[in-house]
């Protein structure tokens, strides 16, 4: 019999997310695991010692939220990954389900704020944004706008809702409303062009309205608190910590819990409101999420690339362990920092047994907002584990170094991307760590946008490219994207097409396809919101009648795939394609 490859038994083993708990009944909480092969929700009583399966849908279930006090499990119903829906709910215990939210219609979600008399519901559809509130009974219109926004929170009092909202124009630097339920405007802020305000939620404790947000103005994301009956604010002295900054609140009220994300590793620290600032143990690494309990200790989930996902506590206790065999580990990640042409790159850097020059894959992170880390991550092992080093580049337009890098794509989205993984590559291939002949560029959703627009643009650097979910042609995208999203774009590019045709025309992978040289794997989900099939197609049908080497992997869901068996063929459709191209020994 053979054994199953690492590659293979990582994505296979069983994960969980780090779990949510109830405000008001913390021993009852909700999580995200893989057990049965597909990821679910599950509730999990602390104090009974049991564990319950909430959801069980062919395509897997990822969106929940509990009611305050524990009694109810929430959850997110769309049709087979296409992120459209309405939500619904059970008994903590158990039970039949129910529509959660009658009277909203169905949408893509915008928010949720679950109290014990009112509810809101944020939604998103094409005519834009709006949020409902549920109370006695009754569903009524809290707010309505033309433009991308979403409901940001709901007071312990039940009394005030927070909003961030782009009704300036501009979705990617949003501002805030806090209302009262009857739609009074009680504060609200916009910093002005380029500078963003996100909130994360009001005071856990009753009585108390302060609300936390987050600022630009000192050119990366910092907490601060705000009164919004009162308007004054509490900014607490972060100078001495690095990086992009977010919090959640202690459960008291009387200090922030923040997370630093610099060079892509995290730390997380206890800010009093004076500004004392206490450093919490973690070990090196990334911390994708971390939340205080009542008792003043925190949990967090922690990775590095060497070491699979554990949900730990400041106690030193592991929280929650995932049953059945543990993920292999894999390699250590180094830095790598990089002239480019707009500062210095930052890229993480993975290398198989022995010397360069590797083959070498450049695995673009998607978002664009976001970057990459120190964290463990399948995709990356099972290339290492084929022979090949890994490059991340943390290209401009990513989340982690501050917010003039990260928006420094603005009205040239894709190829100043690409100007950045071309000054990394340069290095990685004059440092004797990449094979120039044996290169690839491969990426998911943004990232697989980067693929197919460098195989186009950069085609004398590419021995292949990997494209999963990708933006393909970016005028039929639009068109067929959800509203958020042309949202985003219209900020990204500085308008729509119709108003900015050029600058959509050169940024799309379409209009380049005809240079494209190297062999192309492209994976599509046939019911992807965000980068939508029929552009997909139109880049096919193009490659197609130009005689281009290309490879087309599709899957019955939407923006990826909760089915592990599902995952395991993409990666192995990925691992034979690059094997083969670049003469590697096919994978187990």
């Amino acid at each position: 019999m053979t054994e199953t490859p690492l590659w293979e038994q990582r994505f296979r083993a069983t994960r969980v997310s780090l779990p949510d708990w109830a405000d008001d009944a913390p021993h009852r909480c909700l999580y995200v695991s893989n057990p049965t092969g597909t990821f679910e929700l599950y509730a999990w009583d602390r104090q009974a010692s049991t564990t319950r399966q909430v959801t069980d849908r062919a395509h897997g279930t990822s969106d929940g939220a509990l009611s305050p006090d524990g009694e109810q499990v929430w959850w997110f119903d769309d049709t087979d990954g296409d992120e459209f829906g309405s939500w619904k709910r059970q008994p903590f215990e158990g039970g039949e389900d129910v529509e959660a939210t009658p009277g909203v219609p169905a949408a893509y979600p915008a928010g949720l704020a679950i109290g014990y008399d009112v509810v809101a519901v944020g939604c998103s559809t094409d005519d834009g944004t709006s949020i409902h509130v549920l109370r006695d009974g009754t569903t009524r219109v809290l707010y309505a706008s033309e433009h991308d926004a979403d409901l940001a929170g709901l007071s312990r009092d039940e009394d005030l809702v927070a909003i961030e909202h782009s009704e300036h124009g501009d979705s990617r630097h949003r501002a805030l409303r806090v209302l009262t339920l009857d739609g009074q405007v009680v504060w609200e802020r916009w910093d002005g062009e380029g500078l963003g305000l996100s909130a994360v939620g009001f005071s856990p404790v009753r009585g108390d309205g302060r609300l936390l947000a987050a600022h630009e103005r000192s050119g990366r994301p910092l907490p601060f608190v705000v009164d919004p009956r009162t308007g004054l604010e509490v900014h607490p002295d972060l100078s001495g910590l690095e990086g992009d900054l977010d919090a959640v609140w202690y459960c008291d009220g009387s200090a922030l819990l923040v997370r630093a994300e610099a060079r892509g590793r995290s730390t997380l620290h206890r800010v009093a409101l004076d500004g004392t600032i206490t450093d919490l143990p973690t070990p090196p690494g990334t911390i994708s999420g971390a939340t205080p309990r009542p008792d003043g200790s925190v949990e967090f989930s922690w990775s590095s690339a060497a070491s699979p996902t554990v949900i730990r506590s400041t106690t030193g206790d592991v929280v929650l362990t995932a049953p059945g065999e543990p993920a292999p580990g894999s390699v250590d990640v180094t830095d790598a920092f990089v002239d480019g042409p707009g500062g210095t790159v930052h890229a993480l850097v993975a290398t198989p047994p022995g010397e360069g020059p590797f083959p070498t894959v450049f695995l673009v992170h998607g978002g664009p907002t976001w970057h990459d880390s120190d964290s463990f991550a399948s995709d990356r092992a099972a290339y290492v584990d084929l022979g090949c080093a890994v490059v991340h580049v943390n290209y401009r337009g990513s989340t982690g170094y501050g917010a003039a890098w990260r928006d420094a794509i603005t009205g040239r989205p894709g190829l100043t991307e690409l100007e950045d993984v071309a000054a990394v590559m340069d290095w990685a291939v004059s440092s004797g760590l990449a094979d120039p002949e044996r290169c690839v560029i491969a990426g998911g959703s943004w990232g697989g946008y980067l693929t197919l627009l460098g195989l186009g643009v950069q085609p004398e650097r590419w021995a292949a490219g990997v494209a999963a979910v990708p933006v393909a042609d970016y005028l039929a995208a639009y068109e067929d994207e959800m509203e958020p999203l042309r949202a985003f774009d219209r900020s990204l590019f500085g308008g729509s097409p119709e108003e900015v045709p050029d600058r959509y025309e050169r940024s799309s992978p379409i209009t380049h396809v005809d240079k494209v040289r190297a062999p192309v794997l492209l994976l599509a989900g046939a019911n992807d919101p965000r980068c939508p099939i029929r552009q997909i197609d139109n880049w096919i049908a193009a490659a197609a009648s130009l005689g281009k080497d290309v490879e087309v992997y599709r899957f019955d869901a939407g923006h990826g795939s909760l089915v592990v068996d599902e995952r395991v063929r993409q990666m192995r459709a990925e691992l034979e394609f690059v094997a083969r191209v670049l003469g590697l020994p096919a994978p187990g």
